[in-house]
């Protein structure tokens, strides 16, 4: 049996991720245009385009796949165990304890080298 590929994606995915560039391409077009307006009408209009520009691209398949991925990610952090602050704490102590030794000891190399290499060449 020999089975292909099928292609689940819309043939108006296309058209839908044009109408998702060219709302992008208008909020950038018109902030730079509108500049001499106030900063919250901007705002506001490009997070009105950007809200558009999302719910259109929700509508293709990879929309649909990025808002599943999302949901998923959502479940997965979930049941991620998070450390207690007094864990916290004590891993950030030990962390930094660490740094400051190997620094202590790339600076007693250097400064050795350093010593070395000035008695050498004089």
């Amino acid at each position: 049996m020999e089975s292909k590929a099928v292609q689940s994606t819309s043939r108006f995915d296309t058209v839908k991720w044009l109408v998702v560039f060219v709302l992008i391409a208008v909020g950038v077009v018109g902030n730079q245009y509108f500049s001499a307006e106030s900063v919250l009408y901007r705002v506001l209009a490009l997070v009105a385009l950007g809200l558009v520009a999302a719910v259109v691209a929700l509508q293709t398949d990879r929309g649909r796949r990025f808002a599943t991925l999302l949901k998923e990610a959502r479940v997965e952090i979930r049941k991620v165990v998070w450390p207690t602050r007094p864990e916290l704490v004590q891993t950030t102590i030990i962390v930094v304890v660490f740094v400051l030794v190997v620094a202590l000891i790339l600076w007693g190399m250097d400064s050795l080298i350093s010593w070395l290499v000035a008695g050498f060449i004089g």
